[in-house]
């Protein structure tokens, strides 16, 4: 026994958790203390390489583990407690889900013995989270902790990424057992994401390209979930073809805004030049984009006549909306890699007075200005109130964020994106309070770059407590509100 007491890798499964997350190179989490997890937080208080950073509403941490996420790449790491601490972490965890962002989530549970007992500050975190994780475990056994952190991680940030949720009894926190650091077997056999698209796809893809009177780029945040390199792919692959290229609201800044070839924003709040060329073109890359409601409208009328080229890490993504004529299942940024090698070794002729008229067609829809609005004089316009905002910001290292309504399409169609991550919003779920969360996530990943969050006045009171917060971490972000004293798109539908 004496000789086990001097085994660096013995500890508490508290003391696992505090190790697992160093491990993973996590330097922030944001958290609420309770009951449930006082053993955890006994062990942040006792080490320097973590910062805990103390929200004030569980959501609030959520979304600003989704803001770090975003905007870095990285995982977004939470610490709640047990009951009412777990229940209030399913919003940001749906959104999460709907967004494809990284995100591990701790949870404290009563002891193991009282599970099932309705004890104080229970609930069922793992049945209520499953639907919104991408998967969740119970540790009932502190020898199995260390490879289901290790297993979290990989399962957070792989394949398409997502919310992971451990839910870790107060009775394993406290129990001692063997700890070790990640290693490739701590891994599911099960899950392995295939990474390279299919070669022969890749090529009756480019051959499609090539043979294309009327084609369009239509790209998404899988682009983006890929990392820098995937953008710089795209932007490669849009240069070498000269295709149109459109985006969804996840997507943007993927693609330049200034890039000759952009056609703005797809969909419901997209501009009509990009929504016409969708419809009528002929030939359709969907990279990193899941065919939302929100683009395609009705299924049945969407791009009748195109044939269709979907690239996607989630093979369940593939014809769940939209039939898919060519399916390419592989990580966005190794698709496209393989697809410009094919290009350029092929250097297709492409049908020159098509693609001219083409654009010519495009160039018909543009002159439309279908963002144009009118000015009162005695109004300040939202529209050009983010008009000036861009203006004012765009030379800065900056970071956007939004809450959701009228002012966040408003953002995502007149703040011109040049780079990736550097637009938060919560597409898939719309989550109302979402943007200040998320701009205080943002502005501790990046200290010294200008965060706002434009915001709505309905929207910002969802989780106001937040200011403290950032008060409190010096985290100076900015909140930009367009005060209509409306609830904008409610009452706009």
């Amino acid at each position: 026994m004496s000789n086990k007491s001097h085994d660096p890798n013995q500890m508490t499964g508290a003391a696992m958790i505090v190790r697992a997350l160093i491990d993973h190179g996590v330097q922030h989490l944001f958290g609420y203390p309770g009951g449930a997890v006082l053993p955890i937080y006994d062990e942040i208080f006792q080490q320097s390489e973590v910062e805990h950073i103390l929200v004030r509403h569980e959501q609030g941490a959520g979304h600003a583990a989704e803001g770090y996420a975003r905007s870095t790449g990285k995982p977004g790491v939470v610490l709640v407690t047990s009951g009412p601490g777990a229940t209030n972490m399913v919003t940001p965890l749906t959104d999460a889900l709907m967004d494809s962002i990284p995100l591990v989530c701790i949870t404290g549970q009563v002891p193991t013995h009282l599970i099932g007992n309705d004890a104080f500050q229970e609930c069922d975190t793992v049945g209520i989270t499953r639907p919104c994780t991408k998967h969740n475990w119970l540790v009932r056994d502190v020898n199995d902790l260390a490879k289901t952190l290790h297993e979290a991680f990989y399962v957070a940030t792989s394949g398409r990424p997502g919310p992971v949720v451990v839910d870790v009894p107060k009775d394993v926190q406290f129990a001692t057992g063997t700890y070790h650091p990640p290693r490739k077997d701590d891994v599911h056999v099960s899950y392995t994401p295939r990474l390279k698209g299919d070669a022969t796809q890749i090529r009756k893809a480019v051959a499609l390209l090539a043979s294309a009177k009327r084609p369009v780029v239509y790209s998404g945040g899988g682009v983006i979930n890929s990392g820098p390199e995937a953008s710089k792919l795209l932007r490669e692959l849009v240069e070498a073809t000269g295709f149109p290229i459109t985006s969804t609201l996840m997507g943007l800044g993927a693609y330049p805004a200034s890039g000759k070839n952009w056609l703005g924003m797809l969909g419901m709040h997209g501009t009509y030049e990009s929504n016409m060329a969708m419809h009528d073109c002929d030939v359709m890359l969907c990279v990193g984009a899941r065919f939302d409601d929100r683009i395609t409208g009705r299924i049945d009328a969407f791009s009748p006549h195109s044939t269709k080229i979907h690239v996607d890490i989630d093979p369940s993504s593939i014809n769940k909306n939209v039939r898919a004529d060519l399916p390419i299942v592989g990580d966005v940024g190794y698709t496209l890699e393989d697809m410009l090698r094919v290009w350029k070794a092929k250097a297709p002729v492409l049908d020159k007075a098509a693609h001219k008229a083409w654009w010519k067609q495009i160039d018909t829809w543009r002159a439309r200005k279908s963002l144009s609005y009118k000015s009162p004089k005695d109004v300040i316009m939202p529209q050009y109130a983010i008009q000036r905002l861009y203006e004012l910001t765009k030379d800065r290292d900056t970071y956007i964020t939004t809450e959701v309504g009228q002012h966040q399409m408003w953002a995502a169609q007149f703040y011109h994106f040049e780079e990736p991550n550097r637009w938060m919003t919560s597409g898939g779920l719309g989550t109302m309070g979402y943007g200040l969360p998320a701009a205080i996530g943002a502005q501790l990943a990046h200290p010294k770059s200008l965060v706002v969050d434009i915001a709505g006045d309905a929207s910002i009171l969802m989780n106001i407590q937040e200011c403290s917060t950032a008060v409190q971490f010096n985290l100076p972000v900015k909140v930009f509100i367009l005060n209509n004293e409306y609830m904008g798109m409610v009452r706009q539908w």
